[in-house]
């Protein structure tokens, strides 16, 4: 039985819809004509046709989301790569004919027609160790969002939305036990010098993010936000930073298997105490659509030098393996001495095991490749 919250958030299935003549629709025609003048290549620029605007901009959701609160990042920022988030969980059905295009050119050609599979993690003894020897996997890491039901998503969250949700969150995660029980910090009452200790340690998020910003997701910073690690700080959970959670296994070297095991208990223990938002087509639901479905991003640091020095050779074996390849601090960064974060790119229509064995199998070729370059 779902409590009252729960169904006040559900009793609206069906869009509602604007007058032609309110004010938001004005502001939208606006922005978007404004948008349009504007060189981007974004996927919300490629597949907000004029046809998708003119069915969509009067529609609003049953939290009250209108299409401008889903693409307004986008429009504040044309180097965006896809451009459209969702206001709240229902977002996706009701602008199902902009977000259903930008899925299935991102998460590789998952239509409107598929269901995302039912949760399977598979076993984590046969992921083993990617690097045994720790000659070329720095550290590796896996992390999943979820999304609380019963909650909207950030940008139609209100502050009291935010402290409840902390509470939680905060209540599931003390109650954890044996390698996982740790302690929960509020970013409220975090000092300066603890915050930017963990900032500088890379295990805190941080205020700034201006794809965030515009898309309304950081209204009441710091009001609701923290962080959970356990004593040895392989398990983390961020509450509140753009998803209402983001669970994160981590260690150094490679061994995947140890990762990813803890990860499967956290994510189970800590779902036994809250109830997760699943859509029935799309998977677990969360604020960006590049991240739904297993929302896993299993990821290592690696040192391939040599490999890295034919990048197009580099690019090629990361196609091959959906794989994606960031600068050392992850988006947007430099690779400092031939080392790069490497993670999986799909995470919609397929399982979670299959999730991280598409990363293992394509970084054990890249430390393969990278072998024969030194002459092993």
């Amino acid at each position: 039985m779902c409590d009252k919250r729960l169904c006040a958030c559900e009793k609206k299935t069906k869009p509602g819809f604007m007058s032609p003549d309110d004010e938001r629709v004005k502001a939208l025609e606006k922005a978007y004509a404004e948008y349009m003048e504007i060189d981007t290549n974004s996927l919300l620029k490629k597949h907000l046709t004029q046809q998708v605007f003119d069915t969509l901009k009067t529609r609003i959701t049953n939290q009250g989301s209108t299409l401008l609160d889903v693409i307004q990042s986008g429009l504040k920022n044309p180097d965006s790569h896809v451009g459209l988030y969702a206001a709240d969980q229902h977002a996706y059905d009701v602008f199902a004919s902009l977000f259903d295009p930008v899925i299935e050119e991102y998460h590789g050609d998952f239509t409107s027609n598929d269901v995302h599979p039912p949760l399977d993690w598979g076993t984590a003894d046969d992921l083993g160790d990617l690097d045994p020897s720790g000659e070329f996997v720095i550290s590796t890491r896996i992390r999943c969002a979820r999304s609380v039901d019963g909650y909207p998503l950030n940008p139609t969250m209100t502050e009291t939305h935010y402290m409840e949700l902390e509470r939680e969150v905060k209540q599931a995660l003390e109650s954890l036990e044996g390698e996982l029980k740790g302690t929960y910090y509020s970013l409220a009452t975090m000092d300066k010098e603890t915050q930017q200790q963990l900032i500088d340690d890379h295990f805190l998020f941080k205020e700034g993010d201006r794809f965030l910003e515009a898309a309304n997701a950081n209204r009441f910073w710091p009001t609701g936000e923290g962080i959970f690690f356990n004593e040895a700080k392989t398990f983390l959970v961020w509450c509140n930073e753009e998803d209402h959670m983001r669970l994160i296994s981590m260690e150094k070297g490679g061994n995947l298997s140890s990762v990813y095991s803890r990860l499967v208990k956290a994510v189970t223990e800590v779902g036994k105490k809250v109830r997760f938002s699943r859509h029935p087509r799309l998977g677990f639901l969360t604020f960006c659509s590049t991240n739904l479905g297993t929302t896993i991003r299993a990821s290592v640091h690696a040192r391939l030098p040599k490999l890295s020095e034919d990048y197009a050779k580099f690019e090629e074996i990361a196609a091959m393996y959906n794989l994606q390849i960031r600068g050392t601090r992850g988006e947007h960064s430099e690779s400092v001495e031939g080392i790069y974060d490497i993670s999986n790119k799909r995470r919609l229509g397929l399982s979670e095991r299959d999730v991280v064995f598409e990363m293992r199998n394509g970084v054990l070729e890249m430390i393969k490749q990278e072998k024969q370059l030194m002459g092993e």
